[in-house]
């Protein structure tokens, strides 16, 4: 099993995907990705939200939960949805804290600002791995007016390479870098100790993540910066329209599908 320090310490491209239950997570593991974030993006992509500002603590908490329970040997990251952290130390820590000792995640992810800095630091200081996340911060649609590129002038990309900076200082062991160009993205990788996992950020940090429900194929839409490597939407609408075939034509159940019992013919 990969362990916080065996990303930290990570020679090869770092995989990640994103998981919400349990037979995903277990085909995941199954495909050797090196680990599985139960991102508050179940928001948008199986909860039924335009956005992932809804997702509360108890629902990346049971998922999280389910996650676990799935695998052995994947590192597992419970994303800390909006307002999660950040108002209260003590409620920020006991939140990310539930995460590890009761869902049995192994890190938790952060949607950082300047306002994460010393919540990293106390929350490694006690024992819980910080992943932090740069660029395009979703919890934020609000205030960006979207889920556009972010660190586009030399100020915002300068905030983006300090603030990077001084994550890793307060001990995360690794950051996301969203939807940022590219060659920030690489002259970031470049200055961290720590590893970078980019989406939509360009091939040279030192790992990728993706949505699991845009890797599959399953939603109706694809961000421009994923790719779809299966078609799962298609596979369901398939199976799903045979199977109302089959009940509707007297084809489903057949005979191999159905047990006699003797000894209940004269119920009646």
């Amino acid at each position: 099993m990969p362990t916080v320090a065996d990303i930290r310490a990570a020679d090869e491209p770092i995989t990640m995907l994103t998981a919400y239950d349990a037979p995903t997570a277990e085909l995941i593991e199954a495909a050797g990705i090196d680990v599985i974030l139960v991102g508050d993006s179940m928001g948008n992509a199986v909860l039924g939200h335009d956005s992932t500002l809804p997702v509360t603590v108890e629902e990346v908490h049971s998922r999280t939960g389910a996650v676990t329970r799935a695998t052995e040997e994947t590192l597992v990251v419970a994303d800390m949805p909006f307002l999660s952290f950040g108002v209260e130390e003590a409620e920020s820590i006991e939140n990310a804290g539930c995460m590890i000792k009761e869902a049995g995640a192994d890190a938790i992810k952060l949607e950082s600002g300047p306002h994460t800095v010393e919540l990293t630091e106390r929350l490694v200081e006690l024992g819980i791995p910080v992943m932090a996340h740069l660029g395009l911060t979703p919890q934020r649609v609000n205030q960006l007016g979207g889920y556009g590129r972010q660190g586009t002038t030399r100020e915002a990309a300068t905030e983006i390479a300090e603030l990077a900076v001084a994550h890793e200082e307060a001990g995360a062991f690794s950051l996301v870098l969203e939807h940022v160009p590219a060659n920030l993205a690489a002259r970031i990788t470049e200055e961290l100790s720590v590893p970078t996992i980019g989406i939509g950020a360009g091939p040279d940090c030192d790992g990728q993540v993706l949505v699991i429900t845009d890797v599959i194929g399953l939603g109706e839409w694809t961000p421009p910066f994923s790719e779809q490597f299966g078609d799962v939407r298609g596979e369901i609408e398939s199976a799903v329209g045979a199977y109302k075939e089959a009940v509707e034509g007297g084809e489903f159940p057949a005979e191999e599908h159905a047990e006699t019992v003797e000894e209940v013919e004269d119920v009646y």
